[in-house]
């Protein structure tokens, strides 16, 4: 995958993202791509009120495509959810996506390192801190869920 592509699919993530600002309640707005190579299999952003997950919604609309793909996320993949319902970084190995790419780390205790935990651990390559300064901005008022 050619670095020039890596960026062009996480500023695709981050602008998604932006689009649900002040729309998803407590919860971030994160962008999420699924694509393989220049090809965009699934996208989506935090839902109204902060669900549905932007890496389910990229998921559904990926299929079955989306195994052997990179995911670009702009905030990590969670690792537990408040639900209980699968975690989105479960899904995205699950799935059976290759490489997910992440922007900005979350501090929330239903994130912090535990999804790429879980995905390193399924096999998943994982790597951070693509446009990360950008993503940052997106977080600024963003608070999260502490232990």
């Amino acid at each position: 995958m050619s670095r020039a592509l890596d960026i062009s699919h996480m500023r695709r993530a981050i602008e998604l993202a932006r689009g649900q600002l002040g729309r998803t309640g407590a919860n971030p707005a994160v962008g999420c791509v699924i694509a393989a190579g220049e090809r965009v299999l699934g996208e989506g952003a935090t839902g109204d009120g902060g669900r549905p997950h932007a890496e389910e919604l990229a998921l559904a609309a990926a299929g079955g495509q989306a195994a052997g793909a990179t995911a670009y996320v702009t905030l990590e993949p969670c690792g537990v959810r408040s639900s209980g319902a699968a975690s989105c970084a479960r899904r995205l190995a699950e799935a059976g996506v290759a490489r997910v790419v992440i922007a900005s780390r979350d501090a929330s205790v239903f994130a912090a390192e535990q999804g790429p935990a879980h995905l390193r651990a399924a096999g998943v390559a994982v790597e951070w801190g693509l446009l990360e300064a950008e993503a940052a901005r997106l977080y600024e008022a963003y608070r999260p869920a502490k232990g």
